[in-house]
């Protein structure tokens, strides 16, 4: 894989539920290295996106690509958080046995995990502060708790590019700050991330680039060009309620 080739190239996506588009002509690339936030109104298609991406549902048109070549050539490379409320978290299993599923990928269904894969998700449970719960059944767990346990299964992965889905959403502020250090530590090691992200209060201090959906692509690029006054409002229409305090700090709140 040439250093040149993008993370993701999405080129005419379009997902239609009953004919009705709910994304159109999505089109872009983002650099690797990144940590890329996706931003829009409540149904703008921000998750449906993500799933689209990712094969999850249907694509009407359009043609994905992860350096270069099809996703379903390059699955070992992607990790993904999906949202906490789609996960059965009745299933009987322990936290430890979720992260270790992230190893799958790479050992291949009919091997199972050793001791080696166990150390692996041992240190990852450790990186996000639940290594004290790896035998707790994930139904015990707190909503933080289940969330973190997603974020060590993905590190667990060792992909290359990653989707989370909402990670912040009902999360403590102890779990919103080990997942914040997370990202981080992905982008130290060269990872690519696209976080589904709702408040926009904390963009500027959370992502290098910015994605604004809604419905259509209204933009993409570093967060100092593109989180303007000018874009959101764009973006959001009358759903944005606008606050400044100076010229390069504008507070928002939008649904």
């Amino acid at each position: 894989m040439g250093a040149s080739l993008s993370p993701l190239s999405v080129k005419g996506l379009t997902v239609a539920y009953q004919k009705k588009p709910v994304l159109r002509d999505i089109g872009f690339e983002i650099p690797e290295g990144k940590l890329i936030g996706i931003v829009g109104p409540n149904g703008a298609g921000k998750s449906t996106l993500i799933k689209a991406v990712l094969g999850l549902i249907p694509r009407a048109s359009g043609q994905v690509s992860i350096y270069g070549r099809p996703y379903t050539e390059q699955r070992k490379l992607i990790g993904y958080v999906p949202q906490r409320e789609s996960v059965d978290w009745d299933f009987p299993t322990s936290a430890l046995d979720v992260v270790m599923m992230g190893r799958y990928g790479h050992l291949g269904w009919f091997k199972r995990p050793g001791a080696k894969e166990r150390e692996l998700a041992m240190d990852c449970l450790e990186k996000v502060g639940m290594a004290d719960f790896a035998g707790r059944q994930i139904s015990q767990l707190s909503g933080g708790q289940q969330q973190r346990i997603f974020l060590a299964r993905a590190l667990a992965q060792d992909a290359r590019l990653y989707f989370m889905d909402e990670p912040f959403v009902g999360v403590d502020a102890a779990t919103e700050k080990a997942i914040i250090t997370l990202l981080n530590e992905l982008k130290k090691q060269g990872k690519t991330v696209l976080v589904v992200h709702h408040d926009l209060a904390t963009v500027k201090e959370y992502f290098d680039w910015i994605l604004l959906l809604n419905v259509e692509l209204m933009g993409i690029g570093p967060v100092g060009e593109w989180f303007t006054k000018e874009h959101l409002q764009r973006t959001y229409g009358g759903r944005l309620a606008l606050l400044d305090r100076d010229d390069d700090a504008v507070i928002v709140s939008a649904r």
